[in-house]
């Protein structure tokens, strides 16, 4: 099996369409299906089922491509920390991100890093919550931030930080009138939210907070980036829901971020393996407390 057999498996389970898999590969069609049998040959099994009006993955399919990222993953890794050691760095931290982590919080912990240990490499990696806790049990992460508490045995949660949610809303929409916005109004009107699947933690926050009332939110759309959900929101589309400081820093002029009339935060956990630790982790997890403690002092 080589590497460009699972390339190949990878476009056409993403795809599930020879034709457009071929394209992405800027291959023909022909080579990638002999690709594809070659695969199959090799395992003994079929991964995908066709006929002529569709593709989808088999049973076989669906657990190969369960672990087939990951592969990639780790040649990425491997790739990397050569590049660090070449670098001239001695040791290196692997970061997962779920659920768009707040930017201004992170880039001020990234600067405390460089300015303490300037020779351990971080690495990040923009995943899913349900592929960092795997990553995390099979050691392809050291730690990772999320905003949900709900991991797997052998994962410890540790709350990291908490900001306010605040209500995205366009520039001279009529909720503007509200200097703290009653969750029952908002709730009128349009919302953009999270996808479940990108913005697993994300949405169990929020979902839990908006069924505080008796009512059914009106979600329009589900987008995987804050910059989409703000965009959105600026073209009077819809409202958001999003962090103080993610609302603060996005790039989106005419929106007004409000209060609720309620307490409501997002609150950002530190998962990491529940097992002894390198001695630059155990750094690194001082570090997060030390940032949280500093923003509860002047606040």
């Amino acid at each position: 099996m080589e590497l460009r057999h699972l390339r190949c498996f990878l476009a056409v389970a993403e795809e599930l369409h020879f034709a457009r898999a071929a394209e992405r590969l800027h291959v023909d069609q022909s080579p990638l299906s002999r690709t594809i049998k070659e695969l199959e040959e090799e395992l003994g099994t079929l991964l995908f089922a066709r006929t002529t009006r569709s593709t989808r993955l088999t049973r076989a399919g669906r657990l190969f491509l369960e672990r087939v990222p990951y592969v990639f993953t780790a040649l990425d890794q491997a790739r990397a920390s050569v590049q660090d050691a070449a670098a001239g760095y001695h040791s290196q931290l692997r970061i997962a991100l779920s659920d768009g982590i707040s930017p201004e919080r992170l880039s001020r912990l990234m600067a405390l890093c460089r300015q303490d240990e300037p020779d351990v490499a971080i690495r990040f990696f923009e995943v899913p919550l349900a592929q960092q806790l795997k990553g995390l049990h099979e050691d392809l992460y050291d730690l990772g931030f999320a905003q949900s508490a709900d991991v797997d045995d052998g994962i410890l949660a540790v709350p990291a930080w908490s900001e306010p949610l605040r209500v995205a809303v366009p520039a001279r929409h009529p909720l503007l009138a509200h200097k703290t916005i009653p969750l029952e109004e908002v709730l009128r009107y349009p919302l953009v939210m999270g996808d479940p699947e990108y913005c697993e933690g994300y949405c169990r926050q929020v979902d839990r907070i908006l069924r505080s009332v008796d009512q059914v939110p009106l979600v329009t759309e589900q987008v995987k980036s804050l910059n989409l959900m703000m965009a959105l929101v600026a073209a009077g589309y819809a409202l958001g829901l999003a962090g103080a400081s993610q609302i603060q820093t996005c790039r989106e002029s005419g929106i007004v971020a409000r209060p609720l009339d309620r307490k409501a935060v997002l609150t950002t956990w530190l998962l990491r393996p529940d097992a002894e630790a390198p001695e630059s982790l155990e750094r690194f997890v001082e570090r997060v407390a030390s940032l949280d403690a500093e923003r509860r002092l002047t606040t």
